[in-house]
């Protein structure tokens, strides 16, 4: 008997909804496994306020019905280039037995269309890492390694 390979489906790329929470917890533990775990509870409260922001979103891929990949896109309001908003993108991540597809490259691309259409001037993001196959997906995708960028972090207070 002969069987014919069924092709993967096509990635839909949309904005997240609530009743994506914990599809998005799943992906985040691929991006940072020694992250606290999240209640999709608390989760949905930091998700209402992030969609409160105008053009802030959760970007996600889904392929049959599982995300994939996702980013996240702020809007932020601007006093200086005559008003115009600029964004950041956070928390880009492709699960691990989806990488190397382009779904990843895909779902960022969406959300910097979805910049462009709010209007932002530019669109950043920062990356801790330095592995050339991580620098060339954010050149891959159009973004240059053209500043410095620095970062503070709140330590956590200790334990008694």
């Amino acid at each position: 008997m002969e069987t014919t390979p069924v092709a993967e489906s096509m990635l839909v790329i949309r904005l997240a909804e609530r009743g994506d929470i914990a599809g998005l917890l799943r992906i985040y533990r691929d991006l940072i496994p020694e992250d606290p775990e999240l209640s999709v509870e608390a989760a949905g409260m930091h998700f209402d306020a992030l969609v409160r922001i105008p053009g802030s979103a959760v970007h996600i891929g889904v392929l049959n019905d599982n995300i994939v990949s996702t980013c996240t896109l702020i809007v932020i309001p601007n006093l200086t280039r005559g008003g115009q908003p600029y964004a950041l993108i956070e928390n880009v991540v492709t699960a691990a037995e989806h990488r190397g597809r382009g779904y990843g490259r895909q779902t960022l691309l969406h959300a910097v269309s979805s910049a462009w259409k709010h209007g932002c001037y530019k669109v950043m993001l920062l990356t801790g890492s330095s592995k050339p196959e991580t620098l060339g997906f954010y050149q891959s995708a159009g973004f240059e390694q053209n500043k410095t960028g620095f970062q503070i972090r709140r330590i956590a207070p200790r334990a008694d």
